[in-house]
């Protein structure tokens, strides 16, 4: 993993998870696939690009969030995760102050109508450019109106945290607890994973139902927890930037003037409330649930623990790049499961932006 210890340390605490995992049975195949498609598009200037582009394990991300359904639209789904991983370390480079707000925005902002009108939101020239243009022209093809409508929110959402995320840089600021966790699901992307996840998999939730605030409320949550389990994953891939990454412990430590180690448990405990929140919501809107709505909230489980183990083992975070020239073959946490909440409390935290999600609890 490296050498130079992170401020938390190596060894991350176990994740509170009672989901089983799974994952798609073509994913070796679809590996080699999606990185055909990388070296087409020349996504990556060198060998040595390359190998971190490989690192982030896209496939297995996707084929572990998305364990069943078409394999063409979930390679689709790949190409676009490491169209993003490359977007994200090139153009939303929060750790460096040569990264401004303004040009995230503008940037973002082409994406963004670049995929919602065709013709608009020129990229500029470049491999970035030729793969999100193909990109593009695909997912118009593969996707119906209404899941394409969530593909492109999801893509909006996405780059609309990431923008806001810019600006706190561009600032100097360490968001407070509150904004951050209202923030947190939309710079994790979210809603553009999950709309795949419907697509992929044939999931067809009415939109009366998949707008309900108790399933939205849900899709929150799980981007939430994904989102903690993130920033504990990838706090030694951050910790040598110019200024303090943006992530629940830093957060934490900010708030509370205290070492990042000494936040640890809080943000921990913060996660494992969340996440047993989600289980009993779930379970409640399970109860009157049609087959669709039922799939989509199996997706949600899937989503959170396929996270924890792709991110376990992707080397992008188990032999971060500030500590290695090139990615560790067999790099990994190993991280355990547990079904016990470190924080076993049931109400809800002082957080008002969260405040809803209990909220959600027995409404009729």
């Amino acid at each position: 993993m490296g050498t130079r210890t992170p401020a938390i340390g190596w060894r991350l605490p176990p994740f509170y998870c009672p989901i089983e995992p799974a994952v798609h049975p073509a994913a070796d195949g679809l590996e080699q696939r999606a990185l055909a498609w990388v070296d087409a598009f020349g996504l990556y200037p060198d060998e040595v690009e390359r190998a971190w582009g490989a690192a982030t394990r896209s496939t297995d991300f996707s084929c572990r969030i998305i364990p069943g359904g078409d394999e063409e639209l979930l390679l689709l789904f790949i190409h676009w995760n490491h169209w993003a991983f490359a977007l994200d370390d090139v153009v939303h480079d929060t750790g460096s102050s040569a990264t401004t707000a303004a040009s995230v925005a503008e940037f973002n902002s082409r994406v963004a109508r670049g995929l919602e009108t065709p013709g608009a939101g020129g990229l500029g020239p470049g491999p970035l450019s030729a793969a999100y243009d193909d990109l593009v022209r695909r997912t118009r093809a593969a996707a119906g109106p209404f899941a394409f409508h969530l593909i492109c929110e999801g893509l909006r959402d996405w780059l609309f945290g990431a923008t806001w995320q810019a600006g706190n840089t561009e600032r100097g600021v360490m968001p407070g607890l509150d904004d951050y966790v209202s923030m947190r699901p939309s710079i994790n992307g979210t809603r553009f994973s999950l709309a795949w996840s419907l697509l992929a998999q044939g999931i067809q939730v009415p939109p009366q139902e998949l707008y309900d605030d108790r399933v939205q409320a849900l899709t929150d949550i799980a981007g939430y927890v994904v989102s903690c389990d993130n920033d504990l994953f990838s706090y030694a891939k951050e910790d040598d930037q110019e200024q303090l990454e943006q992530n629940l412990v830093n957060v934490l430590a900010h708030a509370k003037g205290c070492a990042p180690a000494d936040a640890l448990a809080d943000a921990v405990g913060l996660r494992d409330r969340a996440m047993n929140l989600f289980l009993r919501l779930r379970e409640q809107v399970a109860r009157g649930a049609g087959d669709d709505l039922r799939r989509y909230l199996e997706a949600l489980g899937h989503y959170i623990v396929g996270c924890v183990l792709w991110m376990d083992a992707a080397p992008r975070y188990a032999s971060p790049r500030n500590r290695n020239p090139l990615p560790v073959a067999g790099a990994a946490w190993g991280v355990e499961l547990t079904d016990r909440p470190s924080d076993p409390r049931t109400e809800a935290p002082p957080i008002p932006s969260a405040a809803w999600w209990w909220a959600q609890l027995d409404r009729s």
